[in-house]
C-alpha cells in the first residue's frame, strides 16, 4: 500500500458518536428511526445533553468510473469549451462538510469535493464502459469539483442523474482534505433519491427515452449497504430541484 492510499479520517458511526460524548451506553436508547436515518438535526437526549447536527454518513464504493480531472467548476452540466449542456430536470446539489470537533460540528474549510454522475441515458463521460455500452473517452460532462469555503459548503449545478442496468438513481462523491498531500483524509460515498420521485422526473424527456432495466433503490446491493443513510431530501425549486447533503469527518 501507499502512503497516499492510507485513510487518516474516516466517518463515525452513530455509537462512535455517542462514545466520543461519553455517552456509549444511550445508543441503544435512541429511536430505531434516529440510528437509520442519520442525525439531520441537534438531537436532545434524555440527559439533556444536545447531540451536534453533522450527519454521520456510511462509506460506500468508488465505481470504475471516477476521473481525477481536476475540473474547478460549479456547474457541471456542460462539455468544457463546446458550451452544450447535458439536458434533464435542474438539480442544486449542495454539501456542508463538517468536522466533530469534541462535542460540536466545526466547519471544514478548504476540503476538494468531487462529484460524478451518468447523464439521462446512464452515459457517465470519460471513460470506456467495462459492458462496452459507451466510449466517452476524453469528455468531461457531469464531472467536478470545488473546495468547501469558510463555512464548509459547496453547492454545483447539475442535472437529476438517470440510471443504467443493475443500478438504482445515484450520483457519486469525494471528500479529500489535501489531495496533494502524501497523507490525507479521504471518504468516497454515494447519494441517492427518492423512488416515487424518480419515478415522476423519469416520466419525462430525456430520461423515458432511456430502455435500459431500472432498479429500484430496495433492488441495489450497494444501496442496501447504507444507501437509506444516504438519501437526499429535495425541495422544488423553479423547473427542478434542490438539496443540502451534510456529512460530519473525523480527522486523524
Amino acid at each position: 500500500m501507499h502512503d497516499d492510499d492510507v485513510q487518516v479520517g474516516r466517518v463515525l458511526s452513530r455509537r462512535e458518536v455517542l462514545a466520543s460524548l461519553g455517552m456509549a451506553g444511550v445508543a441503544l436508547a435512541l429511536p430505531k428511526a434516529v440510528l437509520d436515518a442519520g442525525l439531520a438535526r441537534p438531537i436532545r437526549l434524555p440527559s439533556g445533553t444536545l447531540l451536534p447536527a453533522c450527519v454521520v454518513r456510511p462509506e460506500q464504493m468508488e465505481g470504475p468510473y471516477f476521473v481525477d480531472t481536476k475540473l474547478n467548476r460549479a456547474d457541471i452540466r456542460s462539455e468544457p469549451g463546446k458550451g452544450t449542456a447535458k439536458t434533464g430536470v435542474p438539480l442544486r446539489l449542495g454539501f456542508q462538510v463538517s468536522r466533530l470537533d469534541g462535542a460540536a460540528c466545526a466547519p471544514l474549510a478548504r476540503a476538494l469535493v468531487d462529484i460524478w454522475q451518468c447523464d439521462g441515458m446512464g452515459i457517465y463521460s470519460g471513460v470506456k464502459d467495462i459492458n462496452g455500452m459507451f466510449d466517452t473517452t476524453g469528455q468531461q460532462f457531469l464531472r467536478g469539483h470545488q473546495v468547501t469555503d469558510r463555512d464548509g459548503r459547496v453547492e454545483f449545478q447539475t442535472i437529476y442523474p438517470g440510471w443504467y442496468e443493475g443500478r438504482t438513481s445515484h450520483i457519486h462523491f469525494k471528500i479529500r482534505t489535501d489531495p496533494g498531500a502524501a497523507r490525507g483524509t479521504e471518504f468516497t460515498s454515494q447519494i441517492y433519491f427518492d423512488d416515487a420521485l424518480s419515478d415522476r422526473i423519469y416520466a419525462q424527456a430525456p430520461y423515458a427515452a432511456n430502455r435500459q432495466r431500472r432498479v429500484r433503490n430496495a433492488g441495489d446491493g450497494i444501496y442496501r449497504n447504507g444507501g437509506a443513510q444516504l438519501l437526499l431530501p429535495l425541495n422544488a425549486e423553479g423547473a427542478g430541484y434542490g438539496g443540502q447533503f451534510e456529512i460530519g469527518l473525523q480527522l486523524g
